[in-house]
């Protein structure tokens, strides 16, 4: 049984469907891709996915159980982590600090008096290692690059062990060298027993890291398979691509523009249009709040 499981989610705001009957899976052991172009809906699934968003529609099932009407904190706590798009983080504080609060937050008041969990500075140091940002423990948060940013998110997300990793567009602001480290990383987590659904716009990193990609368009799941199923996927190509691979046309193609495609004939994705604003300024673990 996959670990997550969304069921014919459908999303609509007034007129807008936004996300219609989606349907797809992520395992334990795997990293899974969930891609498209800018407005398909991989956000919006997201926020379906960590409670901050209620579908029309559907349901949402995390290890067996439904947990379409749980609220954001609850999944937290059941094993839900999460990455966002905008990158939020308590800018006065040390990167140390961040991961260290992230900690606290997750075992709770309870966990504190009994002493579970880690919050200690070399627990949090551990975390940070393992990301690849140790170099940055005592600098302030609101100092720190992009891409070391995205990686502190990902610190705080692992701080509260979660079982599901859904990662936003994690390698963004990340050289060609980090993106290649973020991959062994992700694959490592994966080897652990997580489950790992990313969205993401770096198609070689998509193609070369998951196992499984699904792919939407308009809302709809157009095409699920391995990197070597979606790459040769007509609908995939015509729906990226603006043409199918049996066209008549082929000179017309713009994968003829190297400058404007990838190695994977697939374009650059950028981020989804719906992206609900920050709340507040104390995000919990994995960025549920």
């Amino acid at each position: 049984m996959p670990l997550l499981e969304v069921d014919h989610v459908v999303v609509q705001f007034g007129g807008v469907t936004a996300v219609d009957e989606a349907c797809f899976a992520a395992e334990a052991g795997r990293v899974t891709g969930l891609i498209g172009p800018n407005g398909a809906g991989k956000t919006t699934c997201f926020n379906v996915i960590s409670g901050l968003q209620k579908p029309t529609r559907g349901a949402v099932r995390f290890d067996g159980r439904k947990v379409t009407s749980v609220p954001v904190h609850r999944r937290s706590k059941r094993g839900m982590g999460r990455t966002f798009q905008r990158l939020e983080a308590f800018g006065s504080l040390s990167v140390r600090d961040n991961v260290r609060v992230a900690a606290d937050i997750h075992r709770g008041l309870l966990g504190a008096v009994r002493g579970l969990g880690s919050s200690s500075r070399g627990g949090v140091d551990a975390l940070l290692e393992r990301v690849g940002i140790a170099a940055y423990a005592d600098e302030r948060a609101d100092s720190i690059p992009t891409g070391t940013a995205r990686l502190l998110e990902l610190a705080r997300c692992l701080a509260g062990d979660p079982q599901l990793l859904l990662l936003d567009e994690p390698s963004s602001g990340l050289d060609e060298t980090e993106t290649d480290d973020f991959g062994d990383l992700l694959r490592d987590l994966a080897a652990e027993g997580r489950a790992i659904l990313m969205v993401e716009h770096d198609m070689d990193l998509v193609m070369g890291v998951c196992d499984e990609i699904h792919v939407l368009d308009f809302g709809s799941v157009i095409a699920s398979g391995t990197p070597q199923a979606i790459r040769g996927d007509a609908a995939v190509q015509k729906a990226y691509l603006g043409y199918a691979p049996d066209d008549e046309h082929p000179a017309e193609h713009p994968a003829e523009h190297p400058a404007e495609a990838t190695r994977t004939d697939l374009p650059l994705l950028g981020d989804d249009t719906t992206v609900l604003p920050a709340v507040g300024a104390s995000p919990l673990p994995g960025g549920a709040r």
